[in-house]
């Protein structure tokens, strides 16, 4: 049986949303070629379904960023792993998450890139959560902002699960916290 689940983005305004967002990022790197980071595993799908709608001449990384831990609620230790120095020193760093929830791993990757040398770092995010915001943090580009919901799909998931849904849905709360 299939689980009946409370759609907050459906897979067509999640796509409007990414195709107006692109044309943000390729009228503000006109001429640039910036290093776009994603941060696995959650914003993998945001991140393709961007770059393709920027169509913008960029480099491209991951780095991995974790502080849920098998559970809905973020633990506040952040265990990053992203690329050298090398790879950042001197370049327009454009990082791309899937939800900006307390702000403290968005904070903590931000402040990394800038001390390896980073040009410029800007965020973007497909969810901002500010109910649930402790750190000073805003993000540069939003796709949409939640209510204080644990959310799943398009790449989103709880305990690795709920990736593959299309649209971002609300997760039962039946579902084990």
């Amino acid at each position: 049986m299939t689980k009946q689940y409370e759609v907050l983005f459906s897979r067509e305004q999640l796509a409007a949303r990414v195709a107006e967002l692109g044309a943000e990022l390729r009228r503000d790197y006109a001429g640039k070629t910036p290093l776009v980071l994603g941060v696995l595993k959650g914003a993998v799908f945001f991140f393709a379904d961007l770059l393709r709608a920027a169509e913008l001449p960029c480099k491209i990384g991951f780095l991995t960023a974790s502080s849920y831990l098998h559970s809905t609620e973020s633990s506040g230790e952040v265990t990053v792993k992203m690329p050298n120095a090398d790879e950042i020193r001197g370049q327009d760093v454009i990082l791309v998450e899937d939800i900006l929830d307390t702000g403290n791993t968005l904070y903590k990757l931000t402040r990394l890139l800038r001390e390896q040398g980073a040009n410029s770092v800007k965020t973007i995010v497909l969810l901002d959560k500010p109910d649930r915001r402790t750190a000073d943090f805003s993000a540069d580009y939003v796709g949409f902002t939640i209510p204080d919901a644990f959310v799943v799909g398009y790449g989103l998931d709880f305990d690795e699960q709920y990736r593959y849904l299309p649209d971002v849905v609300v997760l039962p709360q039946d579902t084990g916290k």
